[in-house]
C-alpha cells in the first residue's frame, strides 16, 4: 500500500494518473475512448467551464445520469473546480430527485434527456425543481464546455480535507440524508480497497455498479484512476449484454451484488460467450451462497473473489475478505476491518465502525449526525452482527429495519412514506422478504381508507410508477389491521412471520 498518498485530492489523483499512465485507456464507452492524459485534460477544461458558469468552490452540483464517459469527466471537472458532487439515484422519480437536490442546495444539475423510459428533465420540471440543468447526452454539454474558453483565471486550490461529495442515503426517519466525505477519506479508503482486492494496471473494469453509488463511483472510477485500470461504463445490467461486453472488451474486473453473478450463471447463453479474460470479482451487500463462490471460480473463471461490507456513512467500505480466504469464509462473512479502521460488535449486537473512513456528518442535519456518530467517534451502523476470533464479521440482522434488494438498500420507513401519498392507503407497513434472484424484496401490508377499494396488483403498479424500482414492493397484502404493541408500534417481526406463511402458501 502506498502510505504517502501523494495524490492528496481527487484532482491530484487525476493529474497523477495522467502522469503515470498517460496513453493507456482510462475510459472506453462505445465509440468514445479517453486516455488517462486526455481524461485529465478534459477534466481541467470542464473545471474551467464550471467556474465560468458561476460554480464556486464548495458549491454542490447534482449528477443525475447513468454510467457514461460524460459522468466521469463531469465528476473530475467538478472536483478540480472545488465543487462538491451530489450523485442522484437513476431509479428515482422526480419528487425523490427533487428532495436530494433541494436538500443539498444544488446550484446546478447535470442530467440526461431520457433513461429507462423516464424523461429526467420533465420530471425535474414537474417536481418544481428550479435548479439550472445541463444535459450530458447531447450538444448542450459540448456547448457548456465551450465556456471554458472564457475563463482566464487559475483553478482553485483544493485541499484534502475539503468535502468532495455528498451521497444521499435513507434512514429510519424515511427521508434520505446526505453523508459528507472528504477527498482524503475517499482516497485513503479506496487505496486500501484497491490493495486488498488486487486491482492492477491494465485491468479492464466493467463498471456495472451505478456511478451514483459509492460502489460505482469510488470503488469504480476512483480505484481505477489509482491503479491504471480501464473504466468501461455499463448503464443497464442485462446478463447477455454484460457477457457480450466482457468478451468484446476483454474484461478482467467485474464486481457486483450476488444477484448479478447468479443472473449471469443462470443465463442459457453463457456458453456462447468468451469469458476467459475474467480475473477479479468483488461482491457483498447480501447473503451469498457458498456454492455461488465455487461456481464463480469454476464456471466464470474468476481467480479471485472478494466480499466486503460498508455503508455510505463510512465512505462505502469497512471490512473485506482477503485473497487467501477460503470459499466458506468469503461466502459467510464480510471479512475483517480494513487497515487503520476499527470494527466492533457492541453488547446489543450492533456493528460499530470508527476510523478515518467515517463521514463528516449528514449535510445540515446535526441531530441525525449525533444520533449516528456517538461522542467517542463510533458510527452506529444499525446492522446486527457477530464477529469470530479472527475478527471476521457476519451480518445477521438489521437494527434499522432496512432490507437489501439486489445490492440496493431499501428502507421501509421511506417506502411507507411514499406509499401514503396514495389516497387509497390509510396505513402501511413494509418488511423485507426472501427472493431467489434479488436476495430480498419488499412486501407491504396495507390498510385501505374507509370506502376505498383497490387490488394488490393495482397498488404494486402504483408503487412502480411512483418510486424507484428497487423500493417498490413486489408483494402487497390488504389487511384490516396491523399487529401493534402496547405503545402502538407496528410489530414488524410478526409481519415477517405472516409474510413467510403467505408466500409459502402461494407457492
Amino acid at each position: 500500500m502506498r502510505g504517502d498518498l501523494e495524490w492528496g485530492t481527487l484532482p491530484g489523483l487525476a493529474a497523477e494518473a495522467a502522469r503515470r499512465f498517460g496513453g493507456r485507456e482510462a475510459v472506453v464507452d462505445g465509440d468514445v475512448t479517453l486516455t488517462f492524459a486526455e481524461l485529465n485534460d478534459s477534466a481541467q477544461r470542464a473545471a474551467r467551464a464550471f467556474l465560468a458558469a458561476g460554480i464556486e468552490p464548495g458549491d454542490r452540483v447534482g449528477i443525475w445520469a447513468p454510467n457514461c464517459h460524460q459522468w466521469v469527466t463531469a465528476m473530475a471537472g467538478l472536483h478540480a473546480a472545488g465543487a462538491v458532487i451530489v450523485p442522484v439515484n437513476t431509479r428515482f422519480k422526480g419528487a425523490e430527485a427533487a428532495h436530494v437536490l433541494n436538500t443539498a442546495g444544488a446550484k446546478l444539475v447535470l442530467t440526461v434527456g431520457e433513461f429507462l423510459g423516464a424523461d429526467y428533465v420533465a420530471m425535474l420540471r414537474d417536481a418544481g425543481v428550479d435548479t439550472d440543468a445541463v444535459r450530458l447526452d447531447n450538444d448542450e454539454w459540448l456547448r457548456f464546455l465551450d465556456g471554458a474558453d472564457s475563463f482566464a483565471g487559475a483553478l482553485p486550490e483544493v485541499k484534502p480535507d475539503d468535502i468532495s461529495d455528498i451521497l444521499f442515503t435513507s434512514g429510519t426517519t424515511g427521508r434520505p440524508k446526505g453523508a459528507m466525505c472528504t477527498h482524503a477519506q475517499t482516497l485513503r479508503a479506496f487505496e486500501a480497497w484497491s490493495d486488498v482486492v488486487g486491482l492492477r494496471e491494465g485491468d479492464r473494469y466493467l463498471v456495472v455498479n451505478p456511478f451514483f453509488h459509492s460502489f460505482g463511483y469510488k470503488a469504480g472510477i476512483v480505484a481505477s484512476l489509482m491503479r491504471g485500470a480501464t473504466i468501461v461504463p455499463h448503464a443497464v445490467f442485462d446478463p447477455a449484454t454484460a457477457l457480450a461486453r466482457v468478451a468484446e472488451e476483454q474484461i478482467t474486473m467485474l464486481p457486483g451484488p450476488p444477484a448479478l453473478y447468479q443472473s449471469i450463471l443462470n443465463d442459457p447463453r453463457l456458453s456462447t460467450f468468451d469469458v476467459s479474460s475474467l480475473r477479479l470479482a468483488v461482491t457483498g451487500a447480501a447473503v451469498i451462497p457458498v456454492e455461488l463462490i465455487h461456481r464463480m471460480s469454476k464456471e466464470l473463471g474468476f481467480e479471485t473473489v472478494v466480499t466486503g461490507y460498508g455503508l455510505t456513512e463510512c465512505s462505502g467500505i469497512a471490512t473485506m475478505c482477503r485473497h487467501d480466504d477460503d470459499p466458506e469464509t468469503i461466502a459467510t462473512t464480510s471479512g475483517r476491518a480494513i487497515p487503520d479502521v476499527e470494527v466492533v460488535v457492541a453488547d446489543d449486537g450492533e456493528v460499530l465502525v470508527r476510523g478515518y473512513n467515517v463521514m463528516q456528518g449528514y449535510y445540515e442535519d446535526t441531530a441525525a449526525t449525533a444520533e449516528t456518530i456517538d461522542a467517542d467517534g463510533w458510527l452506529h451502523t444499525g446492522d446486527i452482527g457477530v464477529m469470530d476470533d479472527r475478527g471476521y464479521l457476519k451480518i445477521t440482522d438489521r437494527k434499522k429495519d432496512l432490507f437489501i434488494v439486489g445490492g440496493f438498500n431499501a428502507y421501509p420507513a421511506e417506502i411507507e412514506n411514499l406509499m401514503l401519498a396514495n389516497e387509497k392507503i390509510a396505513q402501511v407497513a413494509v418488511v423485507g422478504v426472501p427472493d431467489e434472484r434479488l436476495g430480498e424484496v419488499g412486501m407491504a401490508f396495507v390498510i385501505l381508507r374507509a370506502g376505498e377499494s383497490a387490488t394488490p396488483d393495482e397498488l404494486v403498479a402504483w408503487c412502480r410508477e411512483h418510486m424507484a424500482n428497487f423500493k417498490a414492493p413486489r408483494h402487497i397484502e390488504i389487511v384490516e389491521a396491523l399487529p401493534l404493541n402496547a405503545s402502538g408500534k407496528v410489530l414488524k417481526f410478526e409481519l415477517r412471520a405472516q409474510a413467510r406463511e403467505l408466500l409459502a402458501s402461494n407457492e
